[in-house]
């Protein structure tokens, strides 16, 4: 029945299209309207449709009212499509085209940048990456020569610390000998080694130095010698460092008794006095003078004494090899060695001799000054007592005394000193085996 109304009220043009579908709400209403009777139909339906179209209208109203601006936007959006569809058509188009640019540029790019392949840019970011993750080792790397600086700056000075420090330089620069970031470190710890040895070395001059710091100071000196010179760091020349090192001790040692010597200068000036005027008065006059030579002469001889046997005696300590060589001669050691100019005399071997000249020397230039017997006397005697000192280390230069000009009428003098030590010396000797004995 609705089926039928629906065809008796659609349009002709509606009506005439085959593909035309009848209206879902149009059927159903004229379904409800066949449902009922023609009584409803005339009175109470069109109250319902008035109701109905008034709730419609109230409806569009509000929504009207809430919507307004979004209706608006969305009809001026609607104004605009036909200029904006066309538009997205040719960006559409113009993409399509693009595609396979884009594709072979993606194809170019992966083949260039290819992980396998050798390239200057993929290798200077894998640089600055293992740069980046590698950046705390390397700051402490850099870092190795500021900390050798301060360990050797410090006072006291922590040469332990220092040492530890440069052998894991040298062990980076054996591993990695190319790199030049480790070669300019291991250059500058060579630096600094070298200022630490200059330390070590002066401190060898000290004036007050004992046999402990002595051996202290020629351990470090072991150990940061190999660093300096590549021939014994090879393992090739230890008897060399040896000699090297007793040689430096020698001249250090040497040089701090000449300062000592040298600060006698006033005394000294006021002997160059008295020998002038000794010389002005002549020798035909009698010469009561020679007080201001012999203070020189006892302090003189005394330091000497004193800076002598510490001298030797702290060398045969630090050097037991050395002047075991010295003690027993060349020949004994030579046996194990087929270079006939082998091994080289120690330094020990000479220094006493330029010692003892040096003394001499002395005594030549400025004993004829003094002419009091007892000051003579003591003099000569305070000498022995030096030459047994050093006799007791294998330097006893008792002998080279009678070399000195003492002048032809103080030859018996002399000669009585001499019988007064060595008999004294033979009763201590005598006093200090017999306490051996009995103890």
């Amino acid at each position: 029945m609705a089926d039928i109304l629906y065809d008796l009220l659609s349009t002709p043009d509606t009506a005439s299209s085959p593909k035309a579908r009848p209206d879902p709400s149009s059927i159903q209403f004229l379904t409800k309207l066949a449902s009922q009777r023609l009584e409803s139909l005339a009175t109470t339906e069109p109250q319902e449709l008035a109701h109905t179209s008034h709730g419609l209208l109230l409806s569009l109203q509000s929504l009207s009212k809430k919507s307004h601006k979004q209706i608006i936007q969305s009809a001026d959006h609607h104004a605009t499509l036909h200029s904006t569809l066309p538009a997205l058509a040719a960006s559409t188009a113009e993409l399509r085209n693009a595609i396979p640019k884009l594709d072979n540029e993606a194809v170019r790019f992966s083949t260039t940048y290819n992980k396998s392949s050798d390239n200057e840019i993929l290798a200077r970011r894998k640089k600055a990456l293992l740069l980046s993750r590698n950046v705390e080792r390397l700051v402490d790397v850099l870092e190795l020569p500021t900390l050798l600086s301060t360990a050797i700056s410090t006072a006291p000075v922590n040469y332990s610390s220092a040492l530890d420090l440069n052998g894991h330089i040298r062990r980076l620069h054996s591993l990695y000998p190319e790199s030049p970031l480790v070669e300019s470190i291991s250059s500058q710890a060579d630096e600094a080694m070298r200022t630490m040895a200059a330390n070590l070395i002066l401190s060898l001059k000290a004036p007050g130095l004992k046999l402990a710091a002595s051996l202290r100071t020629i351990s470090w000196l072991r150990r940061v010698l190999p660093d300096l010179d590549s021939a014994l760091a090879a393992g090739k020349g230890h008897d060399s460092q040896e000699r090297i090192l007793g040689a430096i001790f020698l001249v250090c040692r040497l040089a701090t008794l000449v300062n000592m010597l040298n600060a006698l200068e006033p005394l000294r000036d006021l002997a160059d006095q008295e020998k002038v005027r000794q010389k002005a008065i002549g020798s035909g006059n009698a010469w009561s003078g020679g007080q201001q030579t012999e203070r020189y002469l006892k302090k003189y001889i005394e330091i000497f004494r004193e800076q002598s046997f510490a001298i030797v005696s702290m060398f045969r300590s630090i050097f037991p090899a050395t002047a075991a060589v010295t003690s027993d001669g060349p020949a004994a050691a030579g046996l194990q060695s087929r270079d006939p100019l082998e091994p080289i005399p120690s330094a020990l071997a000479t220094f006493p001799l330029y010692l003892v000249e040096m003394l001499l020397e002395t005594l030549r230039l400025y004993l004829p000054t003094v002419k009091d017997q007892a000051s003579r006397d003591s003099l000569l005697t305070q000498v022995l007592y030096c030459a047994g000192s050093l006799g007791r280390l294998g330097g006893d230069f008792g002998l080279f005394l009678a070399s000195l000009d003492v002048g032809s009428d103080a030859e018996d003098e002399w000669v009585e000193i001499v019988k007064r030590h060595r008999a004294l010396a033979g009763r201590l000797e005598s006093i200090v085996g017999e306490q051996k004995k009995g103890s």
